[in-house]
């Protein structure tokens, strides 16, 4: 009987989204603002009702023991809420891309055709612990003319149909339908997978989290999914590059915030500077509490170095350990990174501007740098404002999503009474 109310739920929510979908994609961008500034303002009216909520996911969480760091992701704080107000202002302010036209040209029989910015349509996002995501995500989607279905964590249950409910209020108070933005009220696993089967009404599943759900929902979709498997992020030091620039860029790439996707997880360094460069490298790891885990040249050099094993190569560590390689050439970096990066974000760091453009050209990620570290594959980093996610796949965007990859583009044409021979 559950599983048939689950399925049953799903698909008026559904069927719901696609009706909205059309309505939203024509409203004017004064009105998609005036929404988020709205929410912006009921979020700051609200935030004890919203804190009360957020208890309630908290303390079932601390009763299922689960970590300070899981829980410390779940809380409502003071400062998410406010990041919260100043991310829905941030995307009122930003361009809206819907109904751009990209390009336009005129045909040997007169015939004026063009491309023109559109919504993607119904946007399903499937994410863990962070409620945080359900206001970030609706605010981005709501702004590029999609409606959204917002599937949270069991564990911030109460949270999000708190958020979901000012979310609503401030649709119907502006004459926007509420069921642009909907939040999944069931914490049954059985509606992710009603959801993933929705392909009549659904145009993209979105999945922000861990590697096992990321795979759980490609597998179980009928839906295109927007892939984002592991970030592994490798910085590779050349020979002759400036020695101490590459110290600072790839102590910032491991350390500054080790748990994120776009943090390093493998350093590359060529065989002409490994003798002077790690050594001062190494010091500043050790210093931060990095555990190196090297190949034998790299043991040879840093006696504190532990040596790697074939699974460290590609490993998405998360925390304070580094798989460090030195290699004979250019060209051995880039077969490595192609054999166990993950298509998320590669740096290299050189003078040389011959081989800066070829590690641009062939290396294939969703972010190449050179001489910068990997921890600016972000959407506001990279001046897109704010994003939904990165793409480590090339259909239909690669790398962060902003407002203008939650869109797509149809053609037009424009006749004066042509007809086809």
């Amino acid at each position: 009987m559950i599983e048939m109310d689950v399925k049953e739920l799903m698909e008026s929510m559904a069927k719901k989204a696609k009706d909205a979908a059309r309505k939203v994609s024509v409203i004017s961008t004064d009105l998609k603002n005036k929404v988020l500034l709205s929410t912006a303002r009921k979020l700051e009216g609200a935030k004890s009702k919203l804190q009360q909520e957020n208890r309630k996911d908290l303390e079932r969480g601390k009763e299922k023991g689960l970590s300070s760091a899981f829980l410390d992701r779940l809380e409502l704080s003071d400062k998410v809420i406010e990041s919260m107000v100043q991310g829905l202002e941030e995307v009122a302010a930003l361009p809206d891309p819907v109904g751009e036209v990209t390009k336009m040209w005129k045909r040997p029989n007169g015939l004026l055709v063009g491309r023109v910015r559109i919504p993607l349509g119904v946007i399903g996002m499937i994410y863990e612990s962070r409620p945080n995501v359900t206001i970030d995500a609706a605010a981005l989607c709501l702004k590029a003319g999609n409606a959204v279905i917002l599937k949270g964590g069991s564990d911030a249950i109460h949270s999000n149909l708190a958020l979901a409910s000012i979310l609503q209020e401030a649709l119907k108070e502006n004459g926007v339908p509420s069921d642009a933005v909907q939040v999944v009220p069931t914490t049954e696993r059985s509606a992710v997978t009603e959801l993933l089967s929705r392909e009549e009404e659904i145009d993209l599943i979105i999945p922000r989290g861990g590697e096992g759900l990321i795979r759980f929902v490609v597998e179980n979709s009928k839906i295109p999914v927007l892939k984002h498997y592991k970030g592994v992020c490798h910085c590779y030091v050349d020979k002759g590059c400036d020695e101490n620039m590459a110290v600072e860029i790839c102590f910032n790439a491991k350390v500054q915030r080790p748990g994120v996707c776009n943090a390093m997880e493998g350093m590359l360094v060529h065989q002409d500077v490994a003798p002077s460069f790690l050594p001062t490298m190494g010091e500043r790891f050790k210093e931060a509490g990095v555990e190196i885990r090297g190949c034998n040249r790299t043991c040879q050099i840093l006696s504190y170095a532990k040596p790697a094993t074939e699974e460290d190569w590609g490993t998405e560590f998360l925390d304070l350990i580094l798989a460090v390689k030195v290699v004979s050439s250019m060209d051995e970096a880039m077969d490595y990174i192609d054999r166990y990066g993950s298509n998320h974000t590669e740096a290299i760091i050189t003078r040389d501007y011959a081989r800066a453009r070829r590690f641009l050209n062939e290396v294939d990620a969703s972010l190449v740098l050179v001489n910068a570290s990997t921890r600016f594959n972000d959407g506001g980093q990279l001046g897109l404002g704010a994003e939904i996610g990165i793409s480590t796949s090339k259909l239909h965007a690669y790398g962060p999503m902003g407002l203008e990859e939650l869109t797509t583009t149809k053609f037009i044409a424009f006749g004066d009474g042509q007809i086809r021979s």
